[in-house]
């Protein structure tokens, strides 16, 4: 498995490197965000360890021309950084994990194992997942609705296909945290809601037939109806 690792302090991109080459892993170290993304756009890799703060552009940044490229190998934020808000936007952007600065060294492998897992689940693969006029192909990793391409990020991708496996069934916040972001949830954090808002807006608006609904103190579900159908939509948070 090859893995990118964009770190500007040398100390803790040594330290990386080393434990993940001890492990079993190639990995190529930048410490420039520039390096790093030519690097990005040239190679192939199995997982991204992109640090945000970067001396010459944002890794946030970096990660967002990368997926509006169409890219979809797996991104694992490194910051220093803790705000809410912070984590918010790495996962909006494309991000699919966000670890933070001082970190324990085991918990970095089971992230880019979760990640490595996750994503050769997708590889294996080909199926194409319908409902409604929306249809999914997992290995193309394309979303149409009708004939209009849907752009999807990494984790928006993760997210339908989540609930187009499940549809019919409410899935709880702690469900999809746990199948989606590999995390516990928070109930203090809405980043689960602010995600779903903005798949809605992608797959749902504009078309009669809704598909992502609110169960009103339960949690979310997919199911093709009708506008004025989903009676529970009107109390989604915004």
């Amino acid at each position: 498995m090859k893995v990118l690792l964009v770190e500007d302090e040398q100390k803790l991109g040594e330290y990386i490197k080393k434990g993940l080459t001890e492990a079993g892993f190639i990995v190529d170290h930048y410490m420039t965000g520039l390096d790093g993304y030519h690097a990005l756009m040239t190679e192939e890799f199995s997982v991204v360890l992109m640090d945000v703060m970067l001396p010459d552009v944002s890794g946030f940044e970096l990660i967002q021309r990368y997926r509006a490229a169409g890219k979809h190998t797996p991104v694992l934020f490194l910051t220093a950084k803790d705000d809410l808000s912070d984590r918010i936007k790495g996962i909006e952007i494309g991000g699919d994990d966000y670890l933070t600065k001082p970190f324990a060294f085991a918990e970095l492998i089971v992230r880019i194992k979760s990640l490595l897992r996750r994503a050769n689940q997708s590889d294996y693969k080909s199926t194409v997942i319908h409902t409604a006029d929306l249809k999914m192909d997992i290995s193309k990793r394309t979303v149409y609705r009708g004939d209009t391409l849907i752009k999807l990020t990494a984790k928006e991708f993760a997210l339908l296909q989540l609930f187009l496996e499940r549809q019919g069934e409410v899935l709880p916040r702690t469900v999809i945290a746990s199948q989606v972001w590999d995390i516990n949830f928070d109930s203090d954090t809405n980043v689960i809601d602010v995600a779903i808002r903005r798949l809605r807006i992608k797959i749902d608006d504009g078309f009669d037939t809704k598909l992502i609904h609110t169960v009103r103190g339960m949690g979310y579900r997919l199911e093709p109806l009708a506008v004025g159908m989903g009676d529970d939509d009107k109390d989604d948070p915004k």
